[in-house]
């Protein structure tokens, strides 16, 4: 692959990153402005986790649709009616919230509809790296992608906060819609080369076909099955403890602390993904280990959240987990985009984020019932757990919900020490050969001499 191919890749790939790097700031200001106005009017759990539940539920159900849809058609045509549905349902919830008729349901409605056409995002955003970016840099790549994510999660909290004070709710969900545009914009500027043709989609057929192929590559493969159903495990207690850290926070102080213990542990988020952007993540048949290995490191701290009410304790182990999560996220992503063929990445992926973050929507169901109706109860003065548990951790408003964190971030050591006794996840990255070569597919020297053609 040549150097100015090479090149020309990576800036598309820049380009695109940029523009869903903005769009996600936007996103993230309105999901964290709209949860604060939910929990306010309903000081409840539930009503609060089911924001999170609307916004992934309906992304997850359409994964392998979508996935067949991604390998079918241009990438980038996806990725640009993707961004343009979910920025039409950010501006429905600007529009009822500017005449005063925005309701929660409303708000529900909005999310899944936002969710339904990120499932088509999703899927074609992460085949195209392969297309434009070198084996040797996937880790970076994914890295990069995860910096994307910790920037947003970190300045968004409190950037939300200072616009709901200048701009009100309407002037944030208004932003959101602009970033949108502004990632619409950037796709229009750039091409993703079409993958190149391979053994797999001869084995496709019919477009229904297409929409279950993608679990019958897994299925075929044990050790990719297994790396799956790892971490539908460990997301189910990462998604429980996640859209129950601010009703716990909230517990013992203020919207105004809440946002700073946000962003604060957050720039852990961020300078891992910064190290893991450098870095590159661990080699090559170590990937498997270190995902382990973090993940028990993870649910430890998950463990020690739950420990005292204090919001120092919670910032300090909410940097650390999110720390290592992009080096997690990013292996992650390198095994896959290094053991899928391109060509049939848009379904494999979609499955992949189907079956990994299935247990996501069902720990969002379960977190609110379950910290307002089993596990605050036995914590309050006088309840079941006061008398034994509540002398460790203390008893009261939130202390429910820390029960809850110290017994996910049990199952998750459980789980984590579970898969590592299993030999065809340990040894996947030995076992499985790659499906990419060291360098990018032909098609994007394609591009780029296309490219350099049209503007000779």
């Amino acid at each position: 692959m040549s150097i100015r191919s090479t090149l020309y890749s990576m800036r598309v790939f820049l380009l695109i990153w940029f523009g869903q790097l903005i769009s996600l700031v936007g996103s993230e200001l309105t999901g964290f402005a709209l949860g604060v106005w939910v929990y306010q009017r309903t000081g409840s759990a539930t009503q609060f986790a089911l924001i999170a539940v609307f916004t992934t539920l309906p992304g997850i159900a359409l994964s392998p649709l979508a996935g067949a849809i991604v390998d079918r058609v241009d990438r980038r045509l996806v990725m640009i009616l993707s961004d343009t549905g979910s920025a039409l349902s950010t501006l429905a919830i600007a529009l009822l919230l500017m005449v005063g008729q925005l309701e929660i349901w409303q708000i529900y409605v909005a999310m899944g509809i936002s969710s339904s056409f990120r499932a088509f995002q999703f899927p074609a955003y992460s085949a195209s790296i392969s297309l434009l970016v070198p084996k040797q840099h996937y880790g970076r790549a994914g890295g990069m992608i995860e910096f994307g994510q910790a920037t947003a999660q970190t300045v968004s909290p409190i950037i939300a906060g200072l616009l709901i004070v200048s701009v009100g709710l309407v002037g944030v969900v208004l932003i959101d819609f602009a970033t949108f545009l502004f990632a619409v914009t950037t796709l229009f500027l750039v091409r993703i080369p079409k993958p190149p043709k391979s053994e797999e989609v001869a084995e496709a057929g019919s477009f229904w076909e297409d929409v279950g192929y993608g679990w019958k590559y897994v299925v075929a493969r044990p050790g990719l099955l297994a790396l799956l159903i790892f971490f539908a495990s460990v997301n189910f207690s990462a998604a429980m403890i996640g859209v129950l850290i601010p009703p716990l926070v909230l517990s013992f102080t203020t919207p105004e602390v809440l946002g700073t213990v946000l962003s604060v542990a957050f720039v852990g988020m961020l300078l891992g993904s910064i190290a893991m952007s450098t870095w590159g993540g661990p080699k090559p048949r170590r990937r498997v280990q270190a995902i382990l290995v973090l993940a028990f490191f993870q649910g430890v701290l998950i463990i020690i959240d739950g420990l005292q009410p204090s919001a120092f304790l919670i910032t300090a182990v909410g940097f650390f987990y999110l720390f290592v999560s992009p080096i997690i996220t990013g292996s992650d992503q390198a095994i896959w985009l290094s053991k899928v063929p391109p060509s049939v990445q848009g379904r494999v992926f979609a499955t992949q984020r189907m079956l990994s973050w299935s247990t996501v929507p069902l720990a969002f169901l379960l977190a609110g019932p379950l910290a307002d109706n089993v596990f605050e109860p036995m914590m309050v003065e006088g309840g079941v757990l006061a008398g034994s548990v509540g002398q460790i951790i203390g008893v009261g408003p939130g202390r429910g919900i820390a029960l809850l964190f110290i017994v996910m971030g049990a199952l998750m050591v459980l789980v984590t020490l579970r898969a590592s006794l299993y030999p065809r996840l340990r040894k996947l990255e030995d076992e499985l050969p790659d499906a990419v070569g060291e360098e990018a597919p032909a098609s994007a020297n394609q591009a780029a001499a296309s490219q350099a053609a049209n503007t000779a």
